[in-house]
């Protein structure tokens, strides 16, 4: 019997789905992506255990969290800080990504301040519309960090997907090559080519991901075993390395109908209902809170999500052999959205095992 809402991760899965993604781009360097699980120092010693050179989080205090885990790998801050994180973000990472001049002029000095090298990655935008500045401001953006004596930049880099949903394919990775040759024949040595995040797996198995790429940034394929852009399997990585139980608080026959004047929902929402008669619903003690029920696979055999309010998880478990027991823990695998928002909530536990 389970007493509340459990993620669990397989640590030894982590780091077999990393060690997969090192030993397929051989001479790619891989920046193990933590924030999908908060900055979990469980998850970023196993993807440094398969063989990760870097981990990468948005937010810095993720990354103190990692640190004060005794984590000393390389660390790269995704998200641009703001100017007035630049000692923060000096003192706790080894590369930012950055677009705006403001914030590179920031991270100079808190290197001369604190004494500490910093590494940037100049971030262009090639048609996602997220980060990254426009191809064209680039040559300027080098041109003042040439003038600066502390920040260095350590690579070109792009995003793709997250926002936009643009996937890499050979013109936009190929314009990333194409500015970072320019960019290293101005600044007169090799840069890092960070070529986007797990997305990019699906153009290096097409085929499309050009050679001189030697960094991603990677944490849904690795965490999850799928692709952002298909949500598909890929590389043949583990897709059930966390998983959710959520312990059931009610189970009756109710009809499938609600009864009565229909109104907006708790979340602002109409819901559309489908009459099929009478059916075994089960409650489970989880909710929008912690998860949205749209990104809950189940595993438990004859569940359906139906929806949920704020602290409940409505299910149909008709189809289930026998009705649940209070108590019992019905089994469900997570996707990017559920995953990110169960680390965040103080409601959920998590547990490891393996690694």
């Amino acid at each position: 019997m389970l007493a509340t809402a459990t993620v669990t991760v397989d640590l030894t899965k982590i780091a077999e789905n990393t060690q997969r993604v090192v030993e397929a781009l051989p001479g790619v360097e891989i920046v193990g992506v933590t924030k999908v699980t908060a900055g979990s120092p469980e998850v970023g010693r196993a993807m440094l255990a398969g063989g990760a050179s870097a981990l990468g989080e948005s937010r810095l205090e993720n990354i103190a969290r990692l640190r004060d885990a005794g984590i000393d790998a390389p660390m790269w801050l995704l998200r641009a800080p703001t100017p007035a994180l630049a000692d923060k973000t000096v003192t706790l990472a080894q590369v930012s990504l950055v677009s705006e001049l403001e914030t590179l002029g920031a991270l100079d000095a808190a290197c001369a301040r604190l004494g500490r090298p910093h590494g940037v990655v100049a971030m262009v935008d090639v048609g996602d519309l997220r980060e990254g500045m426009m191809p064209e401001e680039l040559a300027g953006f080098l041109e003042r960090a040439m003038e600066l004596k502390h920040v260095e930049i350590a690579g070109i880099g792009i995003s793709l997907t997250c926002y936009g949903a643009i996937v890499p394919d050979e013109r936009n990775l190929g314009e990333l090559v194409a500015l970072s040759r320019d960019a290293s024949r101005r600044l007169g040595r090799p840069l890092t080519v960070s070529g986007g995040m797990s997305t990019t797996l699906d153009a290096f198995v097409a085929g499309e991901m050009p050679s001189e790429i030697d960094n991603l940034r990677v944490g849904e394929a690795i965490v999850l075993g799928v692709s952002p852009a298909t949500r598909e399997p890929i590389l043949g990585l583990h897709t059930d390395a966390v998983t959710l139980a959520a312990p059931v608080i009610e189970c009756k026959v109710k009809p499938s109908m609600p009864i009565g004047t229909s109104a907006q929902d708790a979340f602002g929402g109409t819901p559309d209902f489908e009459d099929r008669g009478l059916r075994r619903r089960a409650i489970c003690a989880i909710g929008r809170q912690d998860v949205p029920p749209g990104g809950l696979v189940p595993i438990t055999p004859g569940v359906e999500v139906l929806g949920a309010s704020s602290d409940h998880l409505i299910l149909d478990v008709e189809d289930m052999e026998q009705a649940p027991r209070i108590g019992q823990a019905i089994e469900f695998v997570p996707g990017y959205s559920a995953t990110l928002a169960l680390f965040t909530s103080p409601y959920v536990v998590k547990e490891w095992i393996g690694g």
